[in-house]
């Protein structure tokens, strides 16, 4: 998904718990016209959990006949996309040639490296009748020896991505290692990735993480004496064995991993050196990044 300001960066609810969350997140809900997004990072206070610099929460979004997902091609540098959908459809072009529907439970993993282009619509079988779009789509800044790799599109289909039991929570690793199981996606730097459903009163261990946070994408969960609710990120530190009590019934992201160190961020470029960044604005506003096969006559323009 294109970011639709020149600065990522968001002026979210802050809050410094008591206890094993370091801070909480409560993000602004932003207004896309007809759907809305939460955007958790980058934040004010927290740029990146680990390798993860950008977190949105699309929708839910229920759409009327003839209406739906209809981002234009826009461009990247220097990072990977990973798209996650729990409910619709959203149909993956690239430069590179890539045509791709991901639907509930796939992980589309886009890796910019030195330069790509995508755009992200919905088939006409799609958007002919009425419809729901609701998910989460993450940014990964890559370590600097592999900002400007070649770009490459990975699709993993659901039954491919690993699940099993936490106790009895059913969680499912769809990014790095957890829980004894280790998810095929391809990774940069050590990540973690990790989706959980607990019922009421459930608990769920964390795994350990140079980096970590969680977030409530519907109900409510408690850490010690701190309250997580529905749509906010807590960011934990390197302390071990933290337990989850579900509230109420609750789905949940885990992400974390590997510190990179600082990034830059502006409209939809990641890079460690503000100068790439720079270079990107220049080489889209003059044409010199490729086109999109079978989507070629439109494009998002840089904003000003």
């Amino acid at each position: 998904m294109s970011n639709q300001a020149v600065q990522a960066e968001q002026e979210c609810n802050f809050e410094h718990p008591c206890g094993a969350i370091e801070l909480l997140i409560e993000p602004v809900e932003k207004n896309l016209g007809n759907f809305s997004v939460r955007r958790t990072l980058p934040s004010a206070e927290r740029k990146m959990v680990g390798p993860w610099i950008f977190f949105d929460h699309m929708g839910p979004a229920d759409f009327s006949p003839g209406q739906g997902i209809d981002v234009r091609p826009h461009p990247h540098v220097n990072l990977a996309t990973v798209t996650y959908l729990f409910e619709g459809e959203i149909l993956h072009r690239d430069s590179l040639g890539s045509l791709q529907c991901i639907r509930p439970g796939d992980i589309n993993l886009m890796v910019a490296g030195r330069g790509i282009v995508h755009s992200e619509r919905e088939r006409a079988e799609v958007t002919r009748v009425p419809h729901r779009l609701h998910g989460l789509q993450l940014w990964l800044a890559l370590p600097e020896k592999d900002e400007e790799v070649d770009p490459a599109f990975y699709h993993y289909p659901s039954k491919d991505i690993p699940a099993t039991l936490a106790g009895d929570v059913p969680v499912r690793v769809m990014m790095g290692s957890a829980y004894g199981v280790t998810s095929p996606v391809k990774t940069f730097a050590e990540t973690l990735y990790v989706e959980a459903h607990l019922q009421p009163g459930q608990t769920l261990t964390l795994p350990d993480a140079e980096d970590r946070a969680v977030y409530v994408a519907k109900g409510e969960v408690q850490a010690r004496d701190s309250v997580i609710p529905e749509y906010a990120m807590a960011v934990f530190g390197q302390e071990t064995g933290i337990t989850l009590e579900a509230v109420r019934e609750s789905r949940i992201a885990i992400i974390g991993g590997e510190a990179l160190g600082e990034r830059f961020v502006e409209w939809n470029f990641v890079s460690s050196r503000q100068e790439r960044i720079e270079q990107a604005k220049r080489d889209w506003k003059s044409g010199a990044f490729p086109k999109v096969p079978g989507d070629e006559s439109e494009y998002i323009p840089l904003p000003e």
